[in-house]
């Protein structure tokens, strides 16, 4: 039998997997991705790609494809409550369509940190077109239809076996890595014996315990109930019901939420749902539907094994409120990547990978709790019996529950958990300062080391270049930043003895600088900050060593003993 050989497999070909693939695509690294299923799945799951997301379609180069999926440019983001659709609003949180938030950002500061502001589009649309540019990059290869039966690891490498769901022979193959991309259910992380830990539901009135999405078509909803009345987000709260429905693509496609069982979405009970949802009979049709946990919150005691890791859904489970759990999905691939391409390109450490575990795991402890408080402060809305009278009890209980309802802004907004997430105490950054606070609902800046590089706009034109992450390098960047920065030709030579990829980045602009608060930055694949200070200091190789994982002591504070500010 021919034993087949990529230098990266990835088993799982949702977000996660084809995101991973992308990033080791830029970094020149060849994989090939398995995938159960035929095709991506034509489900709607989130809807939201939050700011770092967005960042990483950036650098990808096809941000701008993404933005064109989903609503109409011109359709609210707005979340509204209603005690029906043809009854009263009760409360709504206004946000922007995509329109208006690319021209925002057309005026916004040259210290503006959302380059890429958060995008609404169903994730069953952006898996098409991740699909779509993954099989049209070189080092990738796709191999849907094929599922990953076992595997085996040595100090050399992993050898698995792959069975084609159309009945093929099995074929042999070996990888120097094999990342388990394989959802909720892992068949990876199970064969590793990794458990999940944490909470499994939350026991509540709404968004606890079970629940059911339901994509349906419903031609005239639009035109006979929400046409003047548009949100991205419709939530439905009154004595008989709670439930919660998202537009898919502003015309017919919907995303209905409910509490229940797989066997209550036929189309009768679906359209008596919607029929009580509206206020009024409604002409629906059931495309399909998926049962959820709401209030899970779990993560993965461990994220792999030697040359086995783990990334997304089989590494935490999220219940949905906040939008977090495919963005953070996406940020395990963004960290995961260029490990995984130092190791195969010889430049990484042997504590490289270690790091990876290191960093995501807190990660995923803190956002999976976030989102769990978001849906318990969901599940706390109180009904009074009166709130659909047309009495001044009834008015009085609708203005209650409305300002209630008014404080739950955050969990669509949540800047601090988008561009928050911070790597302190990992093994590979060198510390410096002290870091902000953190705080899922604000970004603070900062180039203290173990966070996201500050952004700045380069000109006023806001298009491809002139941010300053478009000219980060491919592998790590080293920012001289203001007009008297030093030169770095120590920092350029060491890592041409140690083979790390660097590109020198002068930003002579002094605003920059004061956005630092230091000269140098050197800025990680991943566009996490690795090392700063203001002079070059004597142990460059040594820093470098550091933070591509070899063993190398390291002084703990700044090499030139002053202070970053």
């Amino acid at each position: 039998m021919t034993t087949f050989s990529t230098p990266v497999a990835i088993v799982g070909g949702g977000p996660v997997g084809l995101m991973l693939a992308l990033f080791l695509d830029r970094y020149g690294v060849r994989c090939v991705v398995f995938n159960a299923e035929a095709s991506v799945r034509h489900h709607p799951k989130g809807s939201t790609h939050n700011a770092r997301t967005m960042e990483h379609y950036r650098r990808l180069g096809f941000a701008d494809r993404i933005r064109a999926l989903g609503l109409p440019s011109d359709h609210p983001t707005d979340v509204a409550y209603f005690t029906r659709f043809n009854g009263w609003e009760l409360a709504r949180l206004r946000f922007p369509s995509e329109k208006e938030k690319l021209a925002a950002r057309t005026k916004s500061a040259a210290t503006d940190q959302t380059p890429e502001p958060i995008h609404r589009a169903n994730q069953m649309y952006v898996e098409a077109a991740l699909f779509e540019q993954a099989a049209s990059r070189p080092n990738i290869t796709l191999r849907f239809g094929t599922s990953v039966e076992s595997f085996e690891q040595d100090a050399c490498g992993v050898t698995f076996r792959v069975r084609a769901a159309s009945g093929q022979p099995e074929e042999a193959w070996q990888s120097s890595y094999l990342v388990g991309c394989d959802g909720g259910r892992s068949t990876v992380r199970r064969a590793l014996g990794i458990q999940y830990v944490g909470y499994e539901a939350l026991k509540q009135a709404f968004f606890g315990g079970r629940m059911v999405s339901t994509h349906i078509r419903a031609p005239n909803l639009y035109r006979d109930v929400l046409g003047t009345r548009r949100a991205w987000q419709y939530w439905v709260v009154n004595p008989e019901l709670r439930t919660a429905m998202v537009p898919l693509n502003g015309r017919d496609e919907f995303l209905l939420w409910t509490r229940g069982d797989p066997e209550d979405t036929n189309t009768p009970a679906v359209a008596e749902v919607l029929r009580q949802c509206a206020g009024m009979p409604v002409e629906v049709e059931v495309l399909d539907s998926s049962p959820w946990t709401a209030g899970v919150a779990l993560h993965a005691d461990r994220f792999g094994e030697g040359r086995v890791l783990l990334a997304g859904d089989a590494v935490h489970l999220f219940t949905p409120t906040g939008g977090f759990g495919m963005n953070t999905g996406v940020e395990d691939a963004a960290n995961l990547a260029w490990k995984l391409a130092a190791m195969v390109q010889g430049w990484g450490g042997p504590g490289l990978l270690n790091s990876y575990e290191v960093e995501r795991k807190a990660i995923a402890i803190r956002n999976t709790a976030a989102a769990r408080e978001l849906a318990r402060s969901v599940g706390e809305v109180k009904v009074p019996p009166e709130l659909e009278h047309a009495t001044a009890e009834g008015e009085a209980a609708r203005a209650e529950v409305g300002r209630f309802l008014a404080t739950f802004g955050e969990e669509f907004a949540s800047l601090g958990v988008q561009l928050g997430a911070r790597y302190d105490g990992s093994p590979i950054i060198l510390p410096d300062g002290q870091p902000p606070v953190d705080d899922l609902v604000s970004y603070v800046p900062s180039s203290v080391p173990g966070g996201r590089a500050p952004h700045f706009w380069l000109d006023a034109g806001r298009g491809p270049g002139s941010s300053l992450f478009d000219r980060f390098g491919i592998g790590f960047t080293l920012l001289r930043l203001g007009p008297d920065a030093p030169d770095v030709d120590a920092f350029v030579t060491g890592a041409t003895a140690l083979g790390i990829p660097l590109t020198e980045l002068a930003i002579s602009d002094p605003a920059a600088r004061d956005l630092y608060g230091c000269d140098l930055a050197l800025v990680r694949p991943d566009q996490h900050i690795a090392w700063r200070g203001s002079q070059v200091p004597a142990e460059v190789e040594a820093i470098l060593a550091k933070v591509v994982g070899h063993d190398a002591a390291v002084a703990q504070h700044r090499s030139d003993g002053s202070k970053a500010a």
